[in-house]
């Protein structure tokens, strides 16, 4: 992803506050964002990315710096863990310039795992509260198709990239054609989306809940007939789907710069 991303214009660290959360499905929360510094964000579109700083301790977000250098980032891991701000990265769910009080920023996290088990992204969601102040450092898109895939491109993603799929059907042009093969949990964890008619979704349910996420994406996607000439492959997940789809697709003989592809996390 990094070779081709696209950075924002300004990267700079906004103060924002949790306006709302939703349930979205069984194993999905919808935390919305705005206040604060939000007039600032730039909406991208696609699978924009960035990074969140979730407080810890009432001082967390001080040791945020306004702008994120080498320096700066290795003054934030310094800082002590009883007041260091938890990162991680997620993905613009939804921008609406006009929100209920102002912009507002939709993010979209899966729930995994349950009290020592959940994860400090997946215990955010579920607990965090209007008014609570988060910050967040905008990273850009890694959908960047090249003029020569035509408007043709295959998504394929586990739950954990299926807000940045639903970022890239969202801004897609209405001409586009292609392919999203999404794993999910289960069958409540289905969404409405927005792709172009052109555009087919394929929803693939995980029957063994014990099973590694992605597994079953791979697999389709590798007896997937591929599309007649040239396409944007883009593949996200735990990182065993997006690096054998990727594997898969180069012996096939799509070309490397015809395919985005990050391994989210990892089992």
């Amino acid at each position: 992803m990094a070779a081709t991303a696209v950075k924002p214009e300004v990267a700079e660290t906004l103060r924002l506050q949790v306006l709302r959360r939703t349930e979205v499905s069984p194993h999905m929360a919808r935390v919305t964002l705005g206040g604060g510094d939000v007039d600032r964000f730039r909406s991208m579109g696609f699978d924009q990315w960035f990074r969140l700083f979730i407080p810890v301790s009432d001082d967390s977000l001080d040791h945020v710096p306004p702008v994120f250098t080498r320096i700066a980032w290795a003054k934030l891991l310094a800082a002590p863990k009883a007041s260091r701000p938890v990162v991680r990265n997620y993905t613009v769910r939804a921008h609406r310039a006009l929100g209920t009080d102002g912009p507002e920023i939709d993010v979209d996290v899966v729930l995994h795992g349950e009290g020592d088990d959940a994860g400090p992204g997946s215990t955010w969601a579920r607990t965090c509260a209007p008014g609570d102040p988060v910050a967040i450092l905008d990273e850009g898109i890694g959908f960047v198709p090249p003029p020569a895939t035509a408007g043709r491109t295959v998504l394929v993603a586990d739950e954990s990239g299926l807000p940045a799929a639903a970022g890239i059907l969202a801004s897609l042009p209405a001409d586009a054609e292609g392919l999203a093969l999404l794993e999910v949990p289960a069958e409540a964890d289905r969404q409405d989306l927005a792709p172009p008619p052109g555009v087919e979704v394929r929803w693939i349910v995980r029957t063994d809940p014990h099973d590694v996420p992605g597994r079953a994406a791979a697999a389709l996607a590798q007896a997937q007939a591929l599309p007649d000439g040239p396409f944007y492959g883009w593949t996200v997940g735990e990182q065993a789907l997006p690096t054998g789809v990727r594997r898969h697709w180069v012996r096939t003989g799509v070309p490397k710069d015809h395919i985005m592809f990050c391994g989210y996390w990892k089992v």
